[in-house]
């Protein structure tokens, strides 16, 4: 069975999209796309880095605008702001369910280039993890 799912952050350049790829390379059974309610002009260079590190390749991603899915219908919208430090999108489209798995962001790191790095592929593991359990719970109709 099909699932649509929607990944909402704010600039789409570095968590959505890391979760977008993870969730695509989980299974074939997923219909997975990414937004921001405002999209940076391109994905971040790093998220790009160590997505690769780990075999999946986002270079011809593209930030894209929330309101380019507003007319679709989605099994779920993701959001994946940290909360605490951004104020979450909403998405006034038609969803089943709406959750929210926050994470920190990696482009607000600072330091050295290994420092920022470091951000990046902690938040890169923390959301191949927590999205592996989501696939592998919605893959079971939990």
């Amino acid at each position: 069975m099909n699932q649509s799912i929607l990944i909402l952050c704010t600039g789409n350049s570095c968590r959505s999209q890391m979760a977008e790829a993870f969730l695509r390379s989980f299974s074939q059974g997923f219909e997975v796309f990414s937004a921001g309610t405002r999209p940076a002009p391109a994905v971040h260079p790093s998220a790009i880095k160590v997505m690769r590190e780990v075999g999946i390749d986002i270079a011809t991603h593209r930030p894209k605008l929330v309101d380019e899915f507003l007319s679709q219908r989605f099994d779920y919208i993701i959001t994946v702001c940290d909360g605490a430090r951004e104020s979450c999108p909403v998405f006034t489209g038609k969803v089943k369910h709406r959750l929210h798995i926050g994470f920190d962001d990696p482009a607000a790191a600072t330091g050295s280039d290994e420092e920022v790095l470091a951000v990046f592929r902690r938040v890169r593991d923390e959301i191949g993890e927590r999205f592996r359990q989501f696939a592998d719970e919605i893959s079971k109709g939990a």
